[in-house]
């Protein structure tokens, strides 16, 4: 059942980000086509995708981390003997809690300190865009949790089979 759950959650990051990816790309196509054929570039573009950028970051790393895609060495690991093997897993996933805690501290700590600060040309604060940071720390160190409970144990990539 968690199982299913976290995968539920981590689609929906993945989406919610792929969205962002789009947004931007539109916003982004939009600014250039009017600073360069209409001659006048909207003001709100460059921080609109600024946000978005950062919000699709945050939003995919948290989904990497329940997917299992996050950075690591895998043939340096798969080359490993057991139980090296599964210790090496354990340590990353404990250090990717760690890792997820800090996150949410300091992310925490940077909403509270921007909450008031405005974002020029749009009708939010840096303290909101920045809401994201403490969120997918705290999902980053419950999908490592999961993993690391429920033992996870990691293949090699596609060219090492």
């Amino acid at each position: 059942m968690a199982e299913r759950a976290i995968s539920l959650i981590s689609r929906g990051l993945l989406l919610m980000s792929a969205l962002a990816l789009a947004l931007m790309m539109a916003i982004l196509t939009w600014q250039v086509f009017s600073r360069y054929l209409l001659g006048d570039s909207p003001a709100w573009a460059e921080q609109a995708a600024l946000i978005l950028m950062i919000w699709m970051t945050f939003l995919g790393s948290a989904s990497g981390i329940a997917d299992g895609f996050h950075i690591r060495i895998v043939e340096g690991v798969t080359s490993l003997p057991q139980p090296w093997r599964s210790r090496a897993v354990k340590v990353a996933n404990l250090l990717i809690i760690l890792a997820g805690i800090m996150i949410l501290i300091l992310g925490s700590e940077l909403v509270g300190a921007t909450w008031t600060n405005a974002v020029p040309t749009l009708p939010v604060t840096r303290g909101m865009v920045y809401l994201v940071i403490p969120f997918s720390g705290a999902l980053m160190a419950a999908f490592a949790l999961q993993r690391l409970l429920r033992g996870e144990e990691i293949v090699g990539s596609a060219g090492s089979a």
